[in-house]
């Protein structure tokens, strides 16, 4: 069995897709004290510190085989038009900083990193990279799609898989057949409204309008932001990405209404049974946040076949 940590634990998805691969969390680390609460509330058996993790004294946390670690990705993603080299994202990208930390350390002999594609265009990939390599780690990028994965969302994201050994461990990750967005999306439940009422934007009323015409009167659209353009999206294809604002709206006849937070972790691939905060704002950004736990599951299966 392997043992695990997973740094910047939210609420739970890495942890949760290794406990469901046969894994046991030992630790689990946030800066965040509700992140904390909820992942030591759906992982009980877990040790939890609430940290900085840039002050973390590694040498406390237990050893393990495998470190988890999704380091804050925003300084990183096009997804928020962000400045390549801008100085008010360096705060943010110096957290990939704490896995090294780690690694130098208590050197496990594997590290799977999270993170958007464009993290290895960071000015700085190329320290942290050899950093990594300098320690003994031989680097495995895999640019996944967590549709791929059979979660039902379009979820592009890096599985950085670095192993103590000579040559990069490269997984041979399945390919599942996709999951319709409908089979996680209630029609017949929520709070619904006028698509026709005052103050509706005007972009909101032409998605409506040209998703109608491709799809019909039941369909799926961004409400906020951009990501399927100005027609919305089939209910037959897997959602577009969870962030960690309410985005996705549907579409039933001449009424909408917001995704709830239960459907988005759904489309996230957390069960029925996770436990969340009742604050709706509260649980969308954890859930955003997240790594789908049937995605690190299905990821960390493959490593120790590999292994």
């Amino acid at each position: 069995m392997f043992t695990t940590i997973d740094l910047f634990a939210g609420l739970g998805g890495w942890s949760t897709g290794a406990r469901d691969a046969g894994a046991q969390v030992l630790w689990a680390a946030n800066h965040w004290p509700d992140a904390v609460e909820w992942h030591a509330a759906n992982h009980p058996d877990t040790q939890h510190i609430c940290q900085d993790l840039h002050q973390a004294d590694w040498s406390q946390v237990p050893k393990h085989d495998l470190m988890l670690a999704s380091p804050c990705c925003q300084g990183h993603t096009k997804a928020r038009g962000r400045d390549n080299g801008k100085a008010k994202h360096d705060k943010s990208r110096s957290t990939a900083w704490a896995p090294v930390s780690n690694a130098e350390v208590n050197r496990p002999e594997f590290a799977i990193i999270e993170n958007v594609p464009d993290f290895m265009g960071w000015v700085l990939y190329p320290a942290w990279a050899y950093a990594m390599q300098r320690l003994g780690y031989a680097l495995a990028p895999h640019i996944v799609d967590c549709a791929d994965l059979c979660v039902p969302q379009h979820r592009v994201r890096l599985f950085m898989v670095c192993s103590l050994s000579k040559a990069p461990l490269h997984l041979q990750l399945p390919r599942c057949q996709h999951v319709p967005a409908r089979h996680i999306l209630d029609f017949d439940a929520g709070n619904w409204s006028k698509i026709d009422k005052p103050g509706r934007a005007e972009s909101t009323l032409l998605r409506v309008k040209n998703g109608r015409e491709r799809f019909g009167e039941r369909f799926i659209m961004p409400y906020y932001g951009s990501g399927s353009g100005l027609t919305g999206r089939s209910l037959d294809r897997p959602i577009g990405t969870i962030t960690t604002l309410d985005r996705w709206a549907l579409v039933r006849g001449d009424e909408m209404r917001m995704m709830s937070a239960d459907e988005a972790l759904a489309a996230q691939s957390f069960g029925p049974d996770t436990k969340r905060p009742d604050n709706h704002r509260l649980t969308m950004h954890m859930t955003g946040n997240a790594v789908p736990p049937l995605a690190g599951k299905i990821v960390i299966e493959e490593l120790k076949r590999a292994a």
